[in-house]
Formats: structure tokens, C-alpha cells, sequence
């Protein structure tokens, strides 16, 4: 078994022995440590807030509540719980410069953080494919768009979760990464159980969503410019 494979089979005083391998092939210094804490904070800051502000005002203003400003609501409410369940063990990690929850903690990150970030990325793409179709459709906000929404926000919470919740179960692993005050999916393994997942994961959670993405708006501008000329 290799080193970055040792991660996912051990535990108890393996989870201390990696962090610290890990720690040490790839360490910050005080002042490196400093800097991507106070980037964090800043990040984890700025993002409750804004997020919070979002869905207050989504609350707030009955006009707002749209089928387009729903899939916002479901990016903001994902980026949210990133800074809420992700970010605060990151940053208290930095300002120690070492993982401080252990290896469930550092599993739990990894897989939250994923499965948010994922969860965004298709939430964008969907956006980017509703306004393609209502654009090209002349659709109007009727209860029908509605429904297509809310099977849009549940496709993106469950596709994020077919693709984020293998490593638990052994296809791949969730384990610490760069200077070791973070986790993530194990990118260092050459294993062929962790490479095709990773190769899945590249393909299906970042070329896909963009493609999609691309070609949407891609679509809508070339409409644009043609009604322009």
C-alpha cells in the first residue's frame, strides 16, 4: 500500500502519523499559515454575510421569488454552509498551522466541502440551461417553470451527491492535502481505484457542467447578436 493510500485504510495513531508526513512534505511557514488564515476569514466572512443577505431578501420580497432567483437561492444556500460547516475548521487549522479535528473531522470536511462545491457548479450549469430555454422558449413564470425548478435544485443536490459520497464507501478516500490544514479527495494515490474516480469526478462534476454552461450562454449570445443586426 502506498503512503497516500495508507490514509484511507488507517486510523487511530495512522490519522496523527499521515498529518504529520504530510504536514511536514508540504509545510507553510508562520507567516505563510498567517496569510491563508486571514484569507479565510475573509472569504468565510464576507460569504456568510452576503449569503445571508440574499436569502433575507429572498424572504423578504415576494417579487423577488422567481423561478430564476431560485436556483440563486440554492447556489446561496450551499455557499453558505460552506462558510457555516467548511471554512471555520480551515481557518482554525491555519492559525495552528495543523489539522485540529482528527481524521473523522478531516473526512467530514473534505466531503461536505465537495459535495457544496459540486453542488454550486451544477446549480450554475442548470441556471445557465433554464435561462437558454426560457430565452429560446419565451416561457413564462407559471407554475410549471416552477416545478422545473424545484427538479433542477433537486437533480443538482443529488447529482453532487452520487459523485461525493463513493470515497465514504471506498472508491477513492477523503484525506489532508497541501500544507495539512485542509482535506479533500486523495489526489496524490496512483492507485487505479483512486484515479478513476478522480478522472469521473474531472469529467462529469467540471467538463460536463461547463459545456453546458458554454454552450448555453454561447447560444443565447449568438440569439442576441442576431436580433441586433
Amino acid at each position: 500500500m502506498s503512503r497516500s493510500c495508507a490514509w484511507c485504510a488507517g486510523g487511530g495513531d495512522g490519522t496523527s502519523a499521515h498529518l504529520d508526513e504530510n504536514r511536514s512534505e508540504h509545510s507553510l511557514s508562520p507567516t505563510g499559515h498567517l496569510v491563508v488564515a486571514v484569507c479565510l476569514g475573509f472569504i468565510g466572512t464576507f460569504g456568510f454575510l452576503n449569503n445571508t443577505l440574499v436569502l433575507i431578501l429572498f424572504c423578504r420580497y415576494k417579487v423577488l421569488r422567481s423561478p430564476m432567483n431560485c436556483l440563486l437561492v440554492s447556489i446561496a444556500v450551499s455557499d453558505l454552509l460552506v462558510c457555516v460547516l467548511g471554512t471555520p475548521f480551515s481557518f482554525a487549522a491555519s492559525t495552528q498551522g495543523r489539522w485540529l479535528i482528527g481524521r473523522a473531522g478531516c473526512v467530514w470536511y473534505g466531503f461536505i466541502n465537495s459535495c457544496l462545491g459540486v453542488v454550486s457548479l451544477i446549480s450554475l450549469a442548470v441556471l445557465s440551461y433554464e435561462r437558454y430555454c426560457t430565452m429560446m422558449g419565451a416561457t413564462q413564470a407559471d407554475s410549471t417553470n416552477y416545478r422545473k425548478v424545484a427538479m433542477g435544485i433537486a437533480f443538482s443536490w443529488m447529482y453532487s451527491m452520487v459523485w461525493t459520497l463513493p470515497p465514504l464507501f471506498g472508491w477513492s478516500c477523503y484525506g489532508p492535502e497541501g500544507p495539512g490544514t485542509t482535506c479533500s479527495v486523495n489526489w496524490a494515490a496512483r492507485t487505479a481505484n483512486n484515479v478513476s474516480y478522480i478522472v469521473c469526478l474531472f469529467f462529469f462534476c467540471l467538463i460536463l457542467p461547463f459545456i453546458v454552461i458554454v454552450y448555453s450562454y454561447g447560444r443565447l449570445l449568438q440569439a442576441i447578436t442576431q436580433v441586433g443586426v
